[in-house]
């Protein structure tokens, strides 16, 4: 009987409370998943169910201010540059070996997977509205049904969000998780709130012009000069 209602209380637990009691405390998926199922979906209990485990370290964040940090810096090659600031809650955790690990490989997800945003929330509505518009347009030239569009186009964004927001790419360490999953698990074993504030990157040329030659007419230039 005990067996059969922990079955039917895991099989309420939604993916998204998972996902946000994950962001809240750090914990693993199953360990959270098992959290909400002991709680019946309560996530005040949950949080305490895991402290009392030993396995939210970090639970109780989000209405604390991470005012402190670090500019972060990081160079590849010469030719791409990346300057990053990441917050913390004191200057005595920005002096934190583990803190400084994670502002840099911050930065270097920053220089090579190329995010023009920090999270969702910063991208421009024109920009969305744009994409959404190109997306519909290529669904309805692949032939699919009108009435799927809103549905598949749900899935279409959530991948341009992996491209353009740095919380939701991939981490390029390790591409079974997210940057956002990283970064709430290394603030769990830290012990205070972190995020990343801002960022700018720089590449070599980008931005300008570059000159192209037209073979073709270079090559007849050449055999008229013959």
């Amino acid at each position: 009987m005990v067996r059969r209602r922990l079955e039917t209380n895991m099989a309420e637990v939604s993916a998204q409370m998972v996902k946000e009691l994950r962001e809240r405390t750090g914990a693993g998926m199953m360990d959270c998943k098992k959290a909400l199922a002991e709680s019946a979906g309560d996530f005040a209990k949950a949080e305490e169910w895991l402290r009392k485990k030993g396995i939210a370290k970090a639970a109780g964040k989000e209405g604390r201010v991470a005012a402190e940090g670090l500019i972060g810096t990081y160079l590849h090659g010469g030719r791409i540059g990346v300057i990053v600031e990441v917050n913390c809650e004191t200057d005595f955790v920005a002096r934190n070996p583990d803190f400084q690990d994670l502002v840099k490989d911050v930065a270097m997800q920053i220089a090579a997977a190329s995010p023009k945003y920090v999270r969702r929330e910063e991208v421009p509505t024109d920009n969305l509205d744009k994409e959404k518009e190109i997306q519909r347009d290529l669904l309805k030239q692949q032939g699919k049904p009108e009435a799927m569009l809103d549905k598949i186009l749900v899935g279409k964004m959530e991948k341009y969000y992996e491209g353009v927001c740095l919380v939701d790419q991939l981490w390029v360490k390790d591409d079974k998780k997210k940057v956002g999953e990283m970064i709430t698990e290394r603030a769990a074993k830290i012990g205070e709130k972190v995020s990343v504030r801002r960022f700018v990157r720089y590449e070599v040329g980008e931005g300008i012009q570059k000159q192209k030659d037209d073979l073709a007419a270079e090559v007849a230039k050449t055999l008229g000069q013959a």
